[in-house]
């Protein structure tokens, strides 16, 4: 398929020919500043194509020239509605407005920063911990930082930023252990207790999970003296 530079070469061609052909002066006329037109049309069509090119060329050497860097820290923060990232890099906000990039899906993003100091930094976050809004999800870039936003799509905190961090913690929290009725005579309480542990936050967890430990530690001590 021709390109519009082509197909206008053509038609400045066949406009040539048709003023070979012509005797009358006003259509010599017509026709020579028809030519001139396509003639001035198509050369800055042509200074467009090689400012394109030359532009290309000079990124991708650029990014030839950089080398990535995973980022792992960040920081952040949230209300009920929206859960912020913090990424802290200097001279960030010097860049192009190309030059960062954020891409966002219902359980991720994708944050990536082109050509700082001659590097391109990743910053790519899986398995957020809930779902997000992508079309109300941003990012903005500040002095030595980026933010980016994350829309919730229910109104409510996030433990963690990710599934796997949660599950990280939770497989360090020590568990309950299971209790009878017919076995123990503070069963009631017990089972008040592990109900507690279940329904209760991080500190109620640790409180509990402590109170216990040092209950069975007294048990064993007391198991010991009166043998």
């Amino acid at each position: 398929m021709a390109t519009k530079t082509e197909e206008m070469r053509l038609d400045i061609e066949e406009l040539n020919s048709l003023l070979k052909q012509a005797n009358r002066q006003h259509n010599k006329d017509v026709l020579t500043l028809e030519i001139r037109k396509l003639q001035t049309e198509m050369a800055k069509l042509e200074q467009k194509d090689t400012s394109v090119k030359t532009t290309t060329t000079s990124s991708l050497n650029t990014a030839q020239r950089c080398y990535e860097v995973k980022l792992n820290n960040y920081g952040w923060d949230q209300t009920n509605t929206t859960m912020k990232i913090y990424i802290t890099l200097n001279d960030v906000h010097q860049l192009p407005k190309e030059a960062v990039v954020c891409n966002f899906t219902e359980k991720s993003l994708d944050l990536r920063i082109l050509g700082l100091n001659n590097k391109n930094y990743h910053l790519p976050i899986n398995n957020l911990c809930a779902e997000i809004d992508t079309e109300k999800s941003n990012f903005k870039v500040k002095t030595d930082m980026i933010v980016v936003s994350l829309a919730k799509k229910v109104a409510k905190d996030w433990s963690h930023v990710t599934l796997v961090e949660k599950r990280i913690k939770d497989a360090k929290t020590p568990s309950m252990p299971e209790l009878g009725e017919d076995n123990d005579p503070n069963a009631s309480l017990m089972n008040l207790m592990k109900k507690m542990y279940q329904d209760g936050d991080d500190e109620m967890k640790k409180t509990i999970a402590k109170a216990w430990t040092e209950s069975q530690e007294k048990q064993r001590n007391s198991t010991t003296l009166d043998m």
